[in-house]
């Protein structure tokens, strides 16, 4: 079987045994038009299986296990260290394989590396997760989409049962990692990824390292008072595992949901906006036993698709949405009621997209001012940095990262604030800031010397063309407690009842960040 009809094959099974329900009323999908995600149209496609297979196999996962043939598994650290390794068939050439994989990798052009690549015979298919590499080879002509599945619910998987997804968590949860390969993959091929399928047959507990936290030392409060900050959930709390410990019998019921957005944006020189995209995700994690029915209540004034308005407030619109299977939709179209019943462990509950129209101004605007002496070499950047969120918000570790000339080596610089930090890294310039506020102005004054063959005399500083490897700027943050298309959740409702008093608890956070921040100098 060819590539393209084993991904022909892959698309269809996923389409008919997932069941994929997909809204979609924006223009680019109507008259065959071209796919707003583009390259992310897979991503799409293949969401309906990120958590398929909890009661049984489901026939994606016979497609996996008919097709998806792998002879090695690998997880390596940012730095290329192996953490993990598993070689099911013994016919790729031992360890040597994931140092091969790793020189590989760093040695192609680009920031982004392809995530499938062949050599000598082997393929390589890999995914990005918490800064580490999950990788596997195959020698097969197997489907690729069916092997980025794969990793995703390995990644998914090991989430789940070790609490995170990290290179602490690994290394300090070796035994049990090689305990799921060995049930998640016989001789190479997939037997299941089902979280509770797997309960039965795991018996390593996860080891946990608990953080050091100032809560536990006031967790009473001043002189026995209660505090505010014991009201505060814990940074590490959705970070254990979700099958609690045999010896352990305190484990709380809890529920973490969380809407995150990723922003792209593109800014001309000008000022006008070229692009924005917003690619958003309900994800939730839960503690409760499995098939606890609960209802998401999301903002009524949302809608799909610019023909379709609901309420009387400015409407709350995305171009696309899809959920996941588990996702009834019965009180969807007339309260926007989401109901499920979710097994224990993470899934992305609804993903959603919206283009070139946002509800609300964009989050930070740059104005950059560029002095250049042709002659001395002498270059003064003047950035001005204004945050257009409401006053009560604020943008957490907002960094500008700008390309300079090659050779610069000296800079001088004037900032508006003390907690502000610039330095030079890597042939850029590097503005951090800790916290913005809603509504402030932030500034910098930059100088520096660009080497290069003398030009004409100048009378002091030009306002003409930059020189050649300045810019284009861009910003990385976080907005906590923002969406930048508006969507809320409502509530969230548990028909679980508990056999004692205590109620589960319920953790609903918003969080927006940038994916691609650019503005053109």
């Amino acid at each position: 079987m060819s590539d393209g009809e084993a991904v022909r094959e892959s698309e269809g099974n996923l389409r008919a045994g997932w069941g994929g329900r997909r809204v979609s009323r924006g223009p680019s999908w109507r008259g065959g038009g071209e796919s707003l995600l583009k390259g992310q149209r897979t991503r799409v496609l293949l969401f309906r299986g990120l958590r398929a297979g909890q009661a049984q196999l489901s026939p994606s996962s016979c497609l996996l296990s008919r097709t998806a043939m792998i002879s090695q598994f690998f997880i390596l650290s940012s730095k290329g260290d192996p953490l993990i390794y598993k070689d099911f068939r013994g016919d790729s050439g031992g360890r040597d394989v994931a140092e091969l994989f790793y020189r590989k990798l760093t040695g192609l052009p680009g920031d982004e590396s392809p995530v499938v690549m062949y050599h000598d015979g082997r393929h390589f298919i890999h995914i990005r997760h918490s800064s580490l590499y999950l990788v596997v080879t195959t020698s097969e002509n197997v489907s690729p989409f069916s092997l980025l599945e794969l990793l995703s619910r390995l990644a998914t998987l090991l989430g789940d049962y070790c609490g995170s997804l990290g290179e602490g968590t690994i290394s300090r949860n070796v035994a049990l990692v090689y305990e799921l390969l060995d049930e998640v993959l016989d001789y190479g091929y997939v037997q299941t990824t089902s979280t509770e399928m797997l309960r039965n047959f795991i018996q390593t507990e996860a080891v946990v390292s608990k953080p050091f936290s100032l809560f536990d030392l006031s967790s009473v409060g001043l002189f026995g008072a209660e505090t505010q900050q014991s009201k505060v959930a814990p940074s590490s709390a959705a970070s254990r595992p979700v099958l609690s410990s045999r010896s352990d019998q305190s484990q709380k019921n809890e529920v973490f949901l969380d809407v995150v957005e990723r922003l792209s944006v593109l800014i001309a020189s000008n000022g006008s906006l070229l692009k924005v995209d917003v690619q958003g995700e309900i994800r939730l994690k839960s503690f409760l036993p499995s098939g606890s029915e609960m209802r998401i209540g999301l903002t009524e004034e949302f809608c799909v698709g610019k023909s379709e308005l609901r309420g009387y407030g400015p409407g709350i619109r995305v171009d696309e949405v899809s959920f996941h299977s588990s996702v009834n939709l019965d009180e969807f179209e007339s309260h926007r009621i989401l109901r499920l019943q979710p097994p224990q462990g993470e899934l992305t509950v609804m993903r959603y997209q919206l283009s070139d129209d946002l509800p609300s101004p964009l989050p930070f605007r740059l104005f950059p001012s560029v002095q250049w002496d042709r002659g001395s070499g002498r270059l003064q950047v003047y950035l001005k940095l204004r945050c257009d969120l409401p006053s009560k918000s604020q943008a957490l570790n907002v960094r500008l990262h700008l390309p300079l000339p090659r050779g610069v080596v000296s800079l001088s610089q004037e900032l508006s604030s003390p907690e502000q930090k610039a330095e030079l890294a890597e042939g850029a310039l590097r503005w951090d800031l800790p916290r913005v506020q809603g509504g402030s102005q932030l500034s910098g004054l930059f100088q520096m010397d660009v080497p290069g063959p003398p030009g004409p005399p100048s009378h002091g500083l030009s306002t003409s063309a930059p020189p050649l490897g300045l810019g284009p700027a861009s910003l990385s943050f976080e907005l906590p407690r923002h969406t930048c298309s508006g969507l809320q959740v409502r509530f969230l409702r548990l028909a679980f009842r508990p056999c004692g008093n205590a109620n589960p608890h319920k953790w609903v956070r918003h969080l927006s960040h940038s994916d691609a921040y650019v503005i053109r100098i």
